[in-house]
């Protein structure tokens, strides 16, 4: 009774129902990056009833994540970011399982990982990382929500591997280095992280009830200042060197570049 309680609001929704909730309560949802994205994804996926939520991040909670890195608080300072946001997603719903992995995907231990998650949520901080992420879901059929954010915008959409067009069918590879401003120079606005990052979180409850129009072949960018919605159509790239007719990329590799903008940002 306290379950049915808990997710009353939902469950009366007639796309989601009892069987809806079991589903969620069944279901495995891997977040990488504990930041700004992940954060408002996590906490919302936790309160949603998503029965277990994996968080990979390899650093510690520092005074500037606090502007917009919600799930952690100025008491979390100098705690590893994993340790810090399953404490309070447990604090959120007590019968979610937390699973932390305390370090920095690599294409030596992200397949892995992944390989126990039904969707993967991208909220990392940099171009490497989410390359990696794309290829990793492609070769192990993971789908998963991109997002990125800078300054007053932001950005994401949905991949589902070998059906719709993958991060590379759209960037090709990281920018030459210094060919865009990090997030340290450039900022980003807290509130930006909070949508864009609950909106990961919609996409990712959507795909696991098997409800509504995924965010896929499209993206969907938001323009803060503005205050508007945007769409941006596109399709599988029969050049892509992931998925296209002839890859180039047959294996996981680690790109080498640290930088940073709207398409895979320091958030």
């Amino acid at each position: 009774m306290e379950e049915i309680e808990r997710y009353s609001r939902q469950i009366i929704l007639k796309e989601v129902g009892g069987k809806g909730q079991e589903k969620l309560l069944a279901s495995r949802v891997l977040i990488v990056g504990a930041g700004g994205l992940g954060s408002p994804a996590s906490m919302y996926l936790a309160a949603a009833g998503v029965g277990t939520i994996g968080l990979i991040d390899g650093d510690i909670v520092d005074l500037t994540n606090l502007q917009r890195q919600i799930v952690h608080s100025t008491a979390d300072i100098g705690t590893p970011k994993v340790q810090s946001a399953a404490e309070k997603l447990r604090a959120i719903n007590p019968a979610v399982q937390v699973h932390t992995y305390e370090e920095r995907v690599t294409a030596g231990n992200i397949l892995d990982i992944i390989k126990d998650y039904d969707f993967v949520i991208d909220g990392t901080d940099n171009f490497p990382a989410k390359f990696l992420i794309n290829d990793a879901c492609y070769f192990a059929g993971k789908p998963f929500s991109h997002a990125g954010i800078l300054r007053f915008d932001g950005q994401l959409f949905t991949v589902l591997p070998g059906r719709t067009a993958c991060y590379r069918c759209l960037f090709g590879g990281p920018p030459p280095a210094n060919a865009v401003p990090s997030c340290a120079q450039a900022g980003v606005l807290g509130g930006v992280a909070g949508v864009i990052g609950s909106l990961q979180a919609t996409e990712t409850l959507k795909y696991l009830l098997g409800v509504g129009e995924l965010l896929t072949d499209r993206m969907l960018v938001f323009d803060a200042l503005g205050m508007h919605f945007r769409e941006v159509g596109f399709r599988r790239n029969r050049r892509c060197p992931l998925c296209g007719e002839k890859p180039t990329i047959t294996e996981l590799r680690d790109e080498e570049q640290p930088v940073c903008d709207w398409r895979g940002t320091q958030v």
